[in-house]
């Protein structure tokens, strides 16, 4: 599976963007989409899963201003991120994995290619 990423972009704090993740076959069969971001000097760390039963999980930081929301007919998974802030400044991925309940970068089956973020004062 091919993961194609895009929608990243520079935005003023506040802002709003939407992240795309669109994959070359069915994620039907695929039961953890999650978004991870990775800023400069810092290790990659998960932002958002869901599962193909519904399940999703935020890290404390995006909670009540990012959503991730898959299609499965459109192979696409999405992520709304609202209220902007400097510190959401990183690369965005997107990764797709058979397993539920990932966690670990190395547990993700695919991944993306990569959306920047850059968010100024």
């Amino acid at each position: 599976v091919q993961l194609q990423a895009c929608g990243g972009g520079s935005v003023q704090a506040g802002g709003s963007l939407r992240l795309s993740c669109s994959a070359s076959e069915s994620i039907s069969s695929i039961n953890d989409m999650g978004w991870y971001r990775q800023a400069p000097a810092k290790q990659r760390e998960l932002v958002a899963s869901k599962t193909t039963d519904g399940s999703t999980k935020y890290v404390d930081a995006v909670k009540g201003r990012f959503t991730i929301s898959r299609d499965n007919a459109k192979n696409t998974v999405y992520l709304q991120i609202n209220s902007l802030k400097p510190e959401d400044t990183a690369v965005y991925y997107c990764a797709a994995g058979f397993n539920y309940g990932l966690v670990r970068p190395w547990q993700y089956d695919f991944w993306g290619q990569g959306t920047e973020v850059t968010v100024s004062s």
